[in-house]
């Protein structure tokens, strides 16, 4: 009797044992950490892998995250210096509870063809909020070619919008942005050169035989980004658009030949421990950079860079404080390794005891 149960908790065990054992053989190895060409392992991995999205300007509205992005989407079309490639053609918005929980893709909120003034690529916009009503900023391109910038607005913050007849009057060029400083005054910032056309408006009016990159004068002053106060209703301007200039260190406007800080395109603006931080990108070289005033309306100061260079060409981006933290929403080219086909991230944002921008590396050492 004993010798028989001896056996069978022998054969128990061993069935266990065996049991386990397939167990640990048939359990999957985790998968592989992605990798850039280059090797490197990334800081960030995308909010949405099934679509492409970039340019993301999020806002915090009702103590939610909402992202509003530009959509890539593959048209076939070989890249250019004027950005022919990026073919855009609606608008849907990214929301989230948390960093890090799950990113709902809303539907379309609003697509070009119900923009009644404006005829292909809608690129980089953005988003505010003022007495009950949600208002989307987008640049695109017009009958004639020429970039303005339009407003369309709705009750949610997802949409759909639904979009002005006209652009906003003495728009121009690309990359909206809001700033709505504690007074509940509002400031749209924007501009870009090469593909968004900055260059061409030197003279007030539109020139297409101005160039397609900048003035090419790199012992002068940069182009400078532009900016205007908002009217009540938030859909014109209640000023004629404006410089804004960034200074070098001796107060100076930073020169057309300095591509590591001079500003390309991307305007970005908010409001920290009483200073105002113009941030922006360098394009052609590839960086996030940020400047510091002590109004809206600047001068700012040139302080640093925020983000180094992203896999991918373009570098776009916005910055938000949400649930007591500062995060930089930005883009890169890790899901498709094409210039046109991007991806939003997010990365937490610190800053120095005196105001700067502890610097992002997009890449894990």
């Amino acid at each position: 009797m004993r010798l028989r149960l001896a056996l069978c908790l022998t054969a128990a065990t061993l069935g266990a044992t065996a049991t386990l054992a397939l167990a640990q053989v048939a359990k999957p190895a985790p998968a592989a950490e992605p990798r850039s060409p280059e090797g490197k392992r990334y800081l960030s991995q995308p909010l949405v892998k099934n679509l492409y999205f970039a340019d993301p300007s999020a806002h915090v509205f009702n103590g939610k995250l909402y992202v509003y992005p530009s959509h890539d989407v593959d048209a076939g079309i070989p890249d250019d210096d004027l950005g022919t490639q990026y073919a855009m053609h609606d608008y849907r918005v990214l929301s989230m509870d948390r960093i890090g929980g799950p990113v709902t893709v809303h539907p379309v909120a609003i697509d070009v063809k119900d923009i009644p003034w404006a005829s292909k690529q809608t690129w980089a916009p953005d988003a505010a909020y003022k007495n009950g009503t949600y208002y989307l900023y987008m640049p695109a391109r017009d009958k004639q070619g020429v970039f303005r910038i339009g407003v369309a607005t709705s009750k949610s913050p997802t949409g759909p919008f639904k979009a002005e007849a006209a652009p906003i009057k003495g728009s121009f060029s690309i990359d909206p942005a809001v700033f709505t400083d504690a007074d509940g005054q509002s400031y749209m910032y924007f501009g870009g050169i090469w593909g968004g056309q900055l260059q061409r408006w030197t003279t007030g009016r539109f020139d297409p035989n101005a160039g397609d990159t900048d003035m090419k004068q790199d012992d002068k002053p940069a182009l400078s980004p532009k900016m205007a106060r908002l009217s009540a209703d938030m859909k014109q301007f209640a000023e004629p658009p404006r410089d804004v200039v960034i200074t070098d260190e001796a107060g100076k406007p930073v020169l057309g030949g300095d591509h590591n800080r001079r500003f390309f395109e991307a305007s970005w603006v908010f409001k920290r421990g009483g200073k105002y931080y113009f941030t922006y990108s360098t394009g052609d070289t590839h960086f996030l950079n940020y400047a510091v005033g002590t109004t809206p309306y600047g001068p700012f100061r040139y302080t640093g860079h925020i983000l180094s260079p992203v896999q991918g060409w373009t570098s776009h981006h916005s910055i938000v404080e949400f649930k007591g933290k500062w995060w930089l929403f930005y883009h890169d080219t890790q899901l498709s390794n094409k210039n046109y086909l991007r991806s939003a991230k997010v990365a937490e944002l610190t800053f120095n005891p005196d105001g700067t921008i502890v610097q992002l590396d997009p890449f894990k050492n």
